[in-house]
């Protein structure tokens, strides 16, 4: 799957007309293996195209990687707390973070709620056990995802209304998998505007610096397209980056290079303008992913965070964000200072 999706990389690089001069590239490329000491093949996914100037300003892969796996920055501890969705929606439920209500959850047939276990072997007993979870929490549908995928892959909605039918679709997957199942988030009518299909999260990372300061460093929007219930970027999907200082949206949206790689001004589904929307609650977001460094001290997460018609609501953390996205929104993530002392702080460490 690699193999084909560097194959699609290549095809839109050699494809694309926006592409610098081959002597520029060949000049770039070979100052960035210099400078970076490594072979930057990131530099083919966006640096290559002739309005970024700045490419020295952007997080090689070896950096990338560095402050991923660095132990200066991620416990073991708080690390298997933000990779398992089960851990963190167990933890939310006993902290003061706003997250989707964990309504019950599924370790292959074994389902678990309301105190209760429960083992289940066919589908005539899978709707019975969620018409229940339906009827007593009043809710039209639940929302699941795997513990442990990334990049939405696996999530999926069961609802009131069709649930016989959805579960001859599921019932497989669900009884073989591991699954959380929450309370379906209700989106900002504001946001709703942009796209209404699925819930557009916002990726909000922070880092707690040297002198534990807690500092928010990126923030984008993602936006799914079409029916896709997922927002994700790496599944289809586009980002938007966010101007920290007011909470309005940036002028352009990016696919990444696999879906094309294009840059668009507004939503290719509802034709929404991007430049200057005000995100609703965008201070109070920020406010609850402070609270969320509290309760999970990591030095470096990134944060989704929906937007409710009450306020936002911590969907998940990761404790490797997507960081080429970061890249991208803000024009080289090298220019922020925070960044550069923290890659400093990294370097003197693995020197010692």
């Amino acid at each position: 799957m690699r193999n084909f999706e560097n194959i699609g990389r290549i095809k839109i690089f050699i494809k694309d007309p926006n592409k610098k001069s081959f002597l520029k590239i060949i000049k770039e490329v070979f100052i960035l293996v210099i400078t970076k000491k490594e072979i930057p093949f990131y530099y083919f996914k966006y640096l290559y195209r002739k309005d970024v100037k700045n490419y020295l300003d952007y997080l090689s892969t070896g950096e990338v990687n560095a402050i991923g796996s660095s132990p200066l920055l991620h416990k073991p501890e708080y690390k298997s707390l933000l990779e398992n969705k089960l851990f963190f929606a167990l933890l939310s439920e006993k902290s003061p973070l706003n997250t989707p209500k964990l309504i019950s959850y599924n370790l292959g047939n074994t389902f678990y709620y309301n105190n209760t276990v429960k083992q289940i072997y066919n589908k005539s007993d899978l709707v019975r056990f969620f018409e229940q979870v339906f009827t007593v929490n009043n809710l039209e549908g639940l929302f699941f995802r795997p513990p442990s995928e990334y990049g939405g892959k696996g999530v999926f909605k069961l609802t009131r209304t069709g649930l016989k039918n959805e579960l001859d679709v599921r019932f497989d997957s669900l009884i073989n998998g591991y699954y959380v199942h929450t309370k379906i988030i209700e989106q900002h009518k504001e946001i709703n505007k942009i796209h209404n299909k699925s819930v557009s999260t916002l990726r909000i990372i922070s880092l707690i610096t040297s002198e534990n300061h807690p500092e928010i460093i990126s923030v984008f929007m993602r936006f799914g397209v079409g029916d896709s219930v997922i927002d994700n970027a790496s599944s289809g999907g586009f980002f938007v980056g966010v101007n920290i200082d007011e909470g309005t949206l940036k002028d352009t949206g990016h696919y990444l290079s696999q879906y094309g790689g294009a840059k668009i001004k507004k939503h290719p589904d509802s034709g929404f303008i991007f430049e200057g929307f005000k995100v609703p609650y965008f201070k109070e977001a920020c406010e609850e992913v402070l609270k969320g460094i509290i309760v999970i001290p990591n030095r470096f997460i990134g944060w989704d965070v929906a937007i409710t018609p009450n306020g936002p609501i911590i969907v998940e953390a990761n404790s490797n964000p997507h960081l080429q996205i970061s890249n991208i929104v803000n024009g080289g993530l090298l220019k922020n200072p925070h960044i550069k002392k923290l890659l400093e702080e990294l370097k003197q460490q693995s020197n010692l």
